[in-house]
């Protein structure tokens, strides 16, 4: 096990890490615990440098990690029931906070509309609309084909747009 140059994984860190807490973030809707899995990640790369040889996606292939600890969490958690109950009784924001009040509930809106969607397609819709990836790259990083991650994505905006149609008709009415 040969450890990675500090300047490596510091580099790593910068380029990547406020994609990874972001995605993080929306997928274990707890801060203390993106924190967590952020941090495991790293650690586990400054642990084997071995990991990232042969990586070509240096994104899809930390996604992949991030993702992968996340589950393992959940999975430590006990039934995805509980693990479900855990996400809709704490709403955290993946957003930035907003000054303007329209803009603050429209994104309190949304982050709730986001909670509210399946881990697996929440995980997709996230990486489509805010990572940039395209479907073969959310299927790398997810380890999933790439119709799967184009229907998921399909499905949670879908239920997205359901949510939120009722917020955006009240708001063109009100301009």
């Amino acid at each position: 096990m040969k450890m990675p140059a500090r300047p490596e994984i510091e580099r790593l860190y910068d380029a990547h890490a406020p994609a990874l807490f972001a995605f993080l973030l929306n997928l274990t809707r707890a801060e203390a615990d993106t924190r967590d899995l952020l941090q495991e990640v790293f650690v586990k790369l400054a642990r084997d440098a071995t990991l990232l040889a042969g990586v070509r996606e240096e994104r899809a292939f930390l996604i992949r990690l991030a993702h992968n600890a996340a589950i393992d969490l959940m999975r430590r958690r006990g039934t995805r029931e509980r693990t479900k109950e855990n996400f809709a009784a704490e709403i955290v924001s993946p957003f930035a906070p907003a000054s303007d009040p329209d803009e603050k509930l429209f994104r309190a809106e949304l982050s709730a509309a986001l909670g509210e969607l399946p881990a697996e397609q929440r995980a997709v819709v996230h990486l489509k609309l805010w990572g940039g990836l395209t479907f073969e790259e959310i299927a790398a990083a997810l380890d999933i084909p790439p119709n799967t991650a184009a229907s998921r994505y399909r499905y949670g905006l879908d239920k997205l747009r359901d949510q939120l149609r009722p917020l955006y008709e009240e708001m063109k009415q009100a301009e």
